[in-house]
């Protein structure tokens, strides 16, 4: 028997977040607006219409309205862990509920469509999400989707330890572990998904001063969310601290106009439910010819190695 997944994110955290987050949430939305237009443009890459979507983990539904509008889905159905957010869509028009990522409650087969726009990230059970998402979808139906990855803010996070180590002796935990583009590539293949793709995008934001990042990260709804660990409790972070890290920011990530830099690592994801129409690689030894008869029956131009 296989044993579950560490918890390493507190889920009613993370929908508190969104709670408090949700009043004010057009204001810090930036990254959402930013990669929901990206699920478009990469949509429109298909030739498909689809049925009935699901925006999963939708927070306002901004992802889901775009869906709407480009004309490409008959149906979107949009959810999310936060109540409040589901209000907010619900106001706007949206086929909203409530469903926390980690439920098992997708129905099976009843969506052609599923999108999700960073969101997954705080997922203890990333491997059996993807698999509920596949298992949601009709044959051939796509999944598309966005999450942040490994590297995302590696200048704050690299200078709030080193400025809690100089200070105090040791760091806590203060930002999440993310996955890698390899991590990923490995669970969509091990979710089943056919065609699998998943590429990183980076995305560099200024700003004038670390504290303005932080107020940031708290209005989009993606402080921090541990799950308790009795042997490891996290401090809260002082002002001192705090005063080091912006000093230690200042000095090594600041463009010459005195803009600080973050980065923040986005992964793309795509993969279809398997249909037999779709194209399957060749079995090992079944090529009719060989590279090297390919090789030597290519005309070599003069001058050539």
């Amino acid at each position: 028997m296989l044993s579950a997944p560490p918890k390493l994110f507190d889920r009613n955290q993370v929908r508190m977040h969104r709670d408090r987050a949700s009043a004010r949430y057009e204001d810090y939305a930036f990254l959402k607006e930013r990669e929901s237009s990206q699920l478009i443009e990469r949509l429109m890459d298909t030739t498909k219409t689809f049925e009935r979507a699901l925006d999963l983990g939708a927070h306002d539904g901004r992802a889901a309205l775009k869906l709407v509008e480009s004309g490409r889905v008959e149906a979107v159905e949009a959810a999310d862990i936060s109540e409040e957010f589901v209000e907010r869509m619900r106001g706007v028009g949206l086929e909203a509920f409530r469903l926390d990522e980690e439920e098992p409650a997708f129905e099976s087969g009843r969506y052609d469509l599923v999108t999700s726009i960073l969101s997954l990230h705080w997922v203890n059970d990333l491997p059996g999400t993807l698999v509920r998402i596949r298992e949601g979808l009709k044959a051939d139906g796509l999944f598309l989707g966005c999450l942040f990855g490994g590297g995302t803010l590696a200048e704050l996070r690299s200078c709030l330890i080193e400025a809690e180590t100089e200070l105090t002796g040791g760091a806590s935990a203060r930002l999440s572990p993310l996955p890698g583009l390899q991590d990923m590539a490995g669970l969509m293949q091990r979710a089943g998904f056919a065609l699998p793709v998943v590429d990183l995008e980076a995305v560099t934001v200024r700003y004038s001063n670390p504290v303005k990042l932080l107020h940031d990260i708290k209005g989009m709804g993606e402080q921090a969310a541990f799950a308790a660990n009795e042997k490891a409790p996290r401090r809260p972070l002082s002002s001192t601290v705090l005063a080091r890290m912006s000093e230690l920011y200042a000095e090594r990530y600041s463009d010459p106009d005195g803009k600080l830099r973050a980065t923040f690592n986005v992964i793309w994801l795509s993969g279809w439910a398997p249909h037999e129409s779709q194209p399957t690689p060749l079995r090992p030894g079944s090529a009719r010819h060989s590279l090297a008869d390919a090789v030597k029956n290519f005309p070599r131009k003069t001058g050539e190695n």
